[in-house]
């Protein structure tokens, strides 16, 4: 286990150690919350399979942004990092549609853990913001399905190539950046 603040986080063990009672059996289990940007970042790092990095400036600048952890008996099993659409000028009414950026599951989640945390903050972003419109994410081919999107009942748009040469401002594209085709998923109100 590892500390994230007041909270223990799960780590992909092969047994049950230290404190705190049964690992949850059902998605059904979990309670979902609003945590702390940095706290995200820490899990996300610990848990995403393709993107581990991200960068707390990349993630607060933006006109919204929020981060959601799953946890049970005091562990925490998955988290989620929303914030305005990274591409929000390229997409119709974008400032006004939230981005799915991260969301990375421990090893020890329980079976539809995904798709049940999505339609929770599905429903928590519209409380916060009555003025979204919509939800987006996108899926990288080379490592998911879209399992997490179909079953919460999200609907693929379109499917864009990598690009390689990504440069805003001078920024060059991060080395451990993704380069497959991804898909965009949309859910709208």
């Amino acid at each position: 286990m590892i500390r994230a603040g007041s909270v223990e986080v799960a780590r992909p063990l092969f047994f049950q150690v230290e404190g705190g009672g049964s690992i949850p059996t059902s998605a059904l289990n979990l309670l979902f919350e609003e945590c702390d940007m940095r706290r995200a970042m820490e899990l996300n790092r610990e848990w995403h399979s393709v993107l581990p990095k991200t960068n707390l400036g990349n993630l607060t600048r933006n006109r919204r942004y929020v981060a959601y952890t799953a946890e049970f008996d005091g562990i925490i099993y998955a988290v989620a990092i929303w914030t305005s659409p990274v591409a929000a000028n390229r997409l119709k009414d974008g400032e006004n549609r939230l981005e799915l950026r991260r969301m990375a599951i421990s090893g020890k989640a329980p079976k539809n853990t995904a798709s049940r945390m999505i339609g929770w903050m599905r429903k928590d972003v519209k409380r916060k913001w009555t003025e979204l419109i919509g939800l987006i994410s996108y899926q990288d081919t080379e490592k998911h399905k879209g399992t997490i999107y179909a079953a919460s009942g999200w609907t693929p748009i379109d499917t864009t190539k990598s690009l390689t040469k990504w440069n805003t401002n001078g920024r060059a594209r991060n080395k451990e950046q993704s380069t497959a085709p991804k898909i965009r998923w949309e859910w709208w109100y």
